[in-house]
């Protein structure tokens, strides 16, 4: 990454800063938008981080989460933080309606925009904008970020808790969307005193019991496998969501467990909201679950992570999701 004058000029004299992530924010959202708190506390910048909606708790133990801005729960907070802001950064989303109503409240608002995200097709909603859909993660792309700026050494262990949460959960463990980038940062992290195994048992050991009797129901009572297209799927009705008592961040991941079945192509985790039926797509090889998303289900995403929502019916959409599969049956029996 190259940086012009202004930009470093912004980041090295302090500012009032708010940092912006999306609505459902998981591992990659949380621990940029920490990363880039710790990261500008440094330089002594006053930093608010900000969400639409709450996160999961397993990533509560990471450092400076007890001070992050719930829009859905500290409204008028929120408002009142926003409303002195002289520059916004924006992680891990490309669009403003990504964070909801908190962006229509930004989008007017005087101040400085700095963008970091790496998905597809981006909105032109800052002044500064760092897009890149290869990167593995907006994790990656905040270390690239730092380093670029010339800053490699604050980048240190608590900067690095933070960044390697990212790159974790967006890599599935480094076993899909890495690079060459993603190997060297998560080494060079580990060298600066980063606990790589403990970043893990936070997020992967740190489950309550009704989360592993969730998962096995869904295994058990909610996944069709569909060999002739490679594909399965797992669905969750609002009745499912009170027997288990269902909140936030508990179905994260579950969709990935159906990739694991050796011939599958597509996996789709498909369940009911309180006001929509969303829809996770996840895939193997050059299957593009975006694009199904985006033309079928209002979403998007990238190549091998997709996610979408729609108006009709749990059943309905559903159908409509099956009902596509002739349509891409060339695809997904590739041999890619």
């Amino acid at each position: 990454m190259e940086f012009p004058a202004a930009l470093k000029q912004l980041i090295h004299q302090p500012q009032n800063v708010a940092i912006l992530s999306h609505r459902n924010p998981d591992g990659d959202a949380i621990g940029s938008s920490l990363a880039m708190r710790h990261y500008l506390d440094q330089y002594g910048h006053t930093v608010h981080v900000l969400f639409p909606s709450e996160f999961p708790e397993e990533f509560e133990a990471l450092p400076g989460a007890d001070d992050i801005l719930v829009w859905d729960i500290h409204t008028e907070e929120c408002k009142h933080v926003l409303r002195n802001k002289n520059l916004f950064i924006y992680l891990d989303f490309n669009a403003l309606n990504r964070i909801d109503k908190m962006g229509d409240f930004v989008k007017d608002l005087p101040g400085k925009r700095i963008m970091l995200d790496h998905h597809l097709y981006p909105d032109q909603i800052a002044d500064f904008t760092y897009s890149e859909p290869e990167a593995s993660s907006t994790c990656e792309l905040v270390y690239r970020f730092i380093d670029g700026i010339g800053d490699n050494q604050k980048i240190n262990p608590t900067v690095g808790k933070c960044i390697f949460t990212g790159l974790v959960t967006d890599t599935g463990s480094f076993r899909h969307a890495t690079n060459a980038n993603v190997y060297r940062i998560a080494a060079d992290l580990v060298d600066r005193g980063v606990d790589d195994t403990g970043v893990q048992d936070m997020i992967f050991n740190s489950q309550k019991e009704k989360n592993l009797r969730l998962l096995g129901h869904c295994l058990a009572n909610r996944m069709e496998y569909m060999p002739e297209y490679r594909t399965a799927l797992i669905w969750l009705s609002k009745k499912d969501y009170e027997i288990y008592n269902i909140q936030r961040g508990d179905t994260e991941g579950i969709v990935n467990y159906m990739l694991s079945i050796k011939d599958v192509r597509l996996a789709a985790f498909i369940h009911n909201q309180p006001t929509v039926v969303k829809l996770s797509l996840r895939s193997k090889g050059n299957f593009d679950v975006q694009e199904i998303c985006k033309r079928h289900f209002n979403g998007g995403g990238h190549k091998n992570a997709a996610g979408a929502y729609s108006h009709d019916s749990l059943k309905a959409t559903i159908q409509k999701f099956k009902d596509l599969l002739p349509l891409y049956k060339e695809a997904l029996l590739k041999k890619n």
